[in-house]
């Protein structure tokens, strides 16, 4: 099994380290409390010169980002030419495409503990963070340079003994925050150039995400259309729209089809009882995986098993 959680789709800020830095310096990996700093082009596997892929992380994140790229947020994309300060939310799954050329810039990622411990409120409620607000700000070059020098004290920082560096640290990202709230967001945000091929593909991605299921204790947590619309923040009746109109079947027909398939491989190829598979499939009686399974294969499970 990956490192990323398959159950959840979600990132967490140590596997983030694992899978984006391996070759790093020990000292370019070690955080500061939940707090990390990056020059894009120091370390080994630029962020902002692959694709990064279409998740949830369970950590902040705030880039400054030169090059030409495509990012796709929850079922919209942004294209951006230049230089963007861009701000991601754990919340929204997202992805970052570099279209040419190698991306050059900063970035800072931070667990939401780090911020809201020290101040009130919260970062869900600020523009650049909240469910359906504007988190790309296009930047001219002398606005380049003066958050570039943000970022660079914040690295600065991060290598020093200041006894109370990571209020300093805190105190950088609320200036960075502050920066981008006096700047007009980019409006270019719009609508994927095919956005119900768009929606569908990233309802395809979640959706195979989850699987395989390896063990009896792992349980499948995304079985109906309303739990992939809840993490695309989308409506229900808008998947099941785009699904419908991209492929002719329903939402609920691709969920099931790929529940039965992991079905079958879990009795062809592990001894687990019937019962842990259907928990694993997150039935909670296993009269109910039978039932499933019987619809959809036109046998039992303890049949198919057999033959």
């Amino acid at each position: 099994m990956e490192a990323k959680n398959r159950r959840t789709g979600t990132e967490t800020l140590e596997e983030f380290y694992k899978h984006k830095f391996v070759g790093i310096s020990g000292d370019a990996q070690k955080a500061i409390g939940d707090f990390n700093v990056f020059v894009m082009e120091d370390i080994s596997t630029p962020e902002g010169n692959s694709t990064v892929e279409y998740t949830r992380r369970d950590f902040f994140k705030i880039s400054l980002v030169s090059g030409t790229n495509l990012y796709h947020y929850a079922d919209k994309t942004i294209k951006i030419e230049g230089t963007a300060l861009l701000f991601f939310n754990p919340r929204v799954p997202y992805k970052m495409e570099c279209v040419k050329g190698n991306n050059k810039g900063f970035f800072c990622i931070f667990k939401e503990a780090f911020y809201t411990e020290k101040l009130r409120g919260s970062l869900n409620e600020l523009p650049m963070f909240s469910i359906g607000g504007k988190p790309c700000y296009l930047l001219d070059d002398q606005q380049q340079e003066e958050v570039s020098l943000i970022f660079k004290k914040m690295i600065k920082e991060t290598g020093s003994d200041y006894k109370y560096k990571q209020d300093l640290l805190l105190t950088y990202v609320t200036e960075m925050i502050h920066y981008a709230l006096k700047l007009e967001p980019a409006e270019g945000l719009t609508q994927h150039t095919d956005a119900n091929a768009r929606i569908t593909a990233v309802f395809s991605e979640l959706l195979e995400r989850q699987f395989p299921i390896i063990s009896p204790e792992q349980r499948l947590r995304m079985r109906s259309a309303k739990d992939y619309a809840d993490q695309l923040f989308v409506h229900v009746n808008h998947l099941n729209r785009a699904i419908k109109e991209t492929t002719g079947k329903t939402t609920s027909f691709y969920i099931a089809s790929r529940m039965a398939r992991e079905a079958k491989a879990l009795l062809k190829h592990t001894d687990w009882n019937i019962s842990e598979i259907s928990y694993c499939l997150g039935f909670e009686e296993p009269a109910h995986f039978n039932n499933f399974f019987r619809k959809h294969t036109e046998v039992t499970p303890t049949k198919y098993r057999m033959a």
